[in-house]
């Protein structure tokens, strides 16, 4: 593991993330030791391809499953997230104009399901992640951002979320009072979590169940039936592909999803008195609506843990080294900080990581079992992943079962995510050029709805969502 403490304060400086800092490293698990045969072999060791390998096996413990890990358990965005538990999911306007309002009624209202889902799962496992149930909280602060946040209530009101609420200026301040918010939306379908917490929980449960995980072993290949490592090849007659923002590296998949990077900063303990100014007792779990959004949560042992875009993307779908971060992000992760909460401007950064996601062309999630191949996959979450894949995991063990004929179709594999296709995204330079465009083109257009006051979408932000494909 690399860390280092750089010109920011002291502050700690990748080392994979803060979570892992609080946590440490799991034990490893041993390398595949050579060829072997299985009855699924789940390719990815984070949310996704835990929680596959939990339900597979719950529901036929007979199943001969290995999960292959390039890394550790978590080393991806499972074990580098804001800890956000909640109802989002990658595509839902999408999947509306494609398959009908209704389709995407259900798809939400599975959505909402799978965070009492989660928060079960963990209850009954006796799995300790630091989770909260105390919902999302989204504010504004522009003009331009409130009639942003009043058409997103309305839509999430439009797809069946009657329980969430909006509020003005007073009410949101009683919540968490973030200088200059002018109103703010909260759903209850949101929790706060520890994510490698969740991690480590996972893979003990799912390795008391039977499942056997090999570690330090990267898979070069997936092709029908055959999971291809250096170490030897699994065969299996489902293969399944959970790799989210390391697809790239898999041969055929550089431009399936693009390494979205995001970064995050986690503070020093706040005092009592801080907390006070603040408010935020309800542990919601807080984002604002800017086009370059920020994202934060107050952990369990009192700091802020915050993130936003930094660098978004590197050149020809690279990905970090261990969560390193540029001190120039940090520095304007810190300026969030302070913008939202001026009184912590002398507060400590102790930590700051990155790490990758994975966004499809078309911005959709997608969960699909390819019946001809054997091969499925899951993921495209564009950062709601701490949930939807747990949706995932449950959509891709009813695909397996109903492809070998042990049951049939649920309401899960006839969701709009299921099967849904997308084009690659362009060759390089065009692919670097374009997201290096849209996100200046994002941190201009909030710049000038914070300073002209105009309480419409800044044109600029309009036009770069259409290229984009938002």
């Amino acid at each position: 593991m690399n860390s280092s403490t750089g010109s920011n304060g002291g502050t700690v400086n990748g080392g994979i993330s803060f979570w892992f800092a609080q946590e440490g490293l799991p034990d490893p698990r041993e390398p595949l030791p050579g060829d072997r045969t299985a009855d699924v072999c789940v390719v990815g060791g984070g949310y996704t391809g835990l929680w596959t390998a939990y339900y597979l096996k719950k529901a036929a413990p007979f199943l001969d499953i290995v999960v292959l890990e390039a890394r550790f358990c978590g080393y991806g965005a499972s074990g580098r997230n804001g800890g956000w538990l909640y109802n989002g999911i990658a595509g839902r306007d999408r999947y509306a104009a494609l398959h009908g309002h209704e389709a995407a009624v259900r798809l939400q209202h599975a959505m909402n399901a799978t965070v009492t889902e989660v928060l079960d799962v963990l209850d009954a496992e006796k799995i300790e992640a630091d989770q909260h149930r105390g919902g999302v909280l989204e504010v504004a602060l522009s003009p331009a951002q409130l009639a942003r946040l009043k058409e997103f209530h309305a839509a999430e009101h439009a797809f069946g979320e009657a329980d969430r609420e909006i509020y003005g200026a007073r009410e949101t301040a009683e919540r968490i009072r973030v200088a200059g918010a002018v109103g703010s939306s909260w759903t209850p379908h949101g929790a706060r979590l520890h994510p490698v917490k969740l991690v480590h929980g996972l893979r003990a449960a799912v390795e008391a169940l039977g499942v056997t995980i090999h570690e330090s072993t990267p898979v070069t290949e997936i092709r029908p039936k055959h999971a291809v490592t250096p170490y030897g090849t699994v065969r299996a007659p489902y293969v399944l592909r959970c790799t989210e923002g390391f697809t790239a590296s898999l041969a055929g998949q550089r431009r399936t999803w693009l390494p979205m990077n995001s970064s995050m900063i986690a503070t020093e303990p706040l005092t009592d008195a801080q907390w006070d100014s603040i408010g935020w007792n309800g542990l919601e779990t807080l984002g604002d609506m800017a086009h370059a959004y920020m994202y934060a949560q107050r952990t369990a042992d009192g700091r802020i843990a915050l993130g936003g875009r930094g660098v978004p993307y590197r050149y020809g779908s690279r990905t970090d080294n261990d969560g390193r971060t540029q001190p120039q992000t940090i520095e304007a992760l810190r300026e969030v900080l302070v913008r939202f909460f001026p009184q912590l401007a002398g507060v400590r950064v102790d930590h700051a990581w990155s790490g990758v996601l994975g966004v499809p062309r078309d911005w959709c999630a997608t969960a699909t079992l390819d019946r001809s191949t054997g091969i499925g996959w899951a993921g495209g979450y564009v950062g709601s992943g701490v949930a939807t894949t747990n949706l995932a995991a449950r959509t891709l063990r009813d695909l397996i079962r109903q492809d070998s004929g042990q049951g049939g179709a649920t309401e899960l594999t006839t969701l709009p995510w299921v099967g849904h296709k997308v084009r690659k995204w362009e060759p390089e330079p065009f692919r670097w050029l374009g997201v290096q465009t849209m996100y200046a083109a994002f941190r201009g257009a909030d710049h000038r709805e914070s300073t002209t006051h105009r309480a419409t979408t800044d044109p600029v932000a309009r036009w770069a969502n259409r290229i984009a494909g938002r």
